[in-house]
Order: structure tokens, then sequence, then C-alpha cells
């Protein structure tokens, strides 16, 4: 792997992270959504990513369809079914937290990755000088 593609791959894999933490916070933004008369809750959105060679690519956004909504008994809310019950969106705030700290250690690594090939291609150019 040349140091030019490592840079690449770096700033892939900064991009990847930086948009799975966006999606993280939408999702823990969200997290206390309610269904409407219209639609259903805020349902949890996932990111697939895709490993390269020139470094991970997101695949794409889905929506969580393994985790079931939340169900809160508020017999005095307008929305209620007929048993007294509100469904609430199906994102797990504490999961959230441990994916956005998960995403920002990986982002982090990825900067400490691509300041390192930097710095080793700047010690290359100085070397030619001498």
């Amino acid at each position: 792997m040349s140091l030019n593609s490592a840079l690449r791959s770096s700033a892939s894999a900064l991009t990847t992270e930086r948009f799975r933490m966006d999606v993280i916070s939408a999702n823990i933004a969200n997290a206390s959504s309610t269904e409407t008369r219209e639609s259903q809750p805020y349902r949890r959105q996932e990111v697939l990513i895709e490993g390269t060679a020139e470094g991970p690519k997101v695949l794409r956004v889905q929506d969580d369809m393994n985790t079931p909504f939340k169900t809160v008994h508020q017999p005095g809310n307008p929305l209620q079914d007929k048993d007294g019950n509100v469904k609430g969106s199906n994102v797990e705030p504490i999961l959230e937290m441990v994916n956005m700290m998960t995403a920002s250690k990986a982002y982090e690594a990825n900067v400490a990755a691509f300041n390192t090939a930097k710095s080793m291609i700047k010690n290359a150019l100085n070397i030619g000088k001498a």
C-alpha cells in the first residue's frame, strides 16, 4: 500500500464515520417521538458500510425493522389505541451513545492514521532536500 492510498483510505473512513455519527445523532434526537395520526413513530436508522479497496464506503441507510416500537400506557393521550397505549420510537438512547462512542473512536483513529501518513510523506520529501 502506498502512502497516497493510505491517505485516501483514511479520508474515506473519516467521511464514513462522520456520516455514521450524523445518523446516530438523528436517532438520538428522535428517541422520544411517538406515532401521530398520520404516521408511525420514528424508526431507528442503521448505516450499512462496505469495505472497498479505497477504504470503507456507506452502502446505504436502512430502517431497523428488527427492533419493535416501544409501547407506553398513556390513557389520557389523544393518540392512544383502544387499550390506552401509545407507540413510541424503537431507538434505545444508551445503545446509540455506545454506537456514537465507537464511531467517534474510529474517527479519531483514522485522524491519527491520516496524520501519520502525511508526516511520513513530509519526511520523505525532506530526505531528498538533504
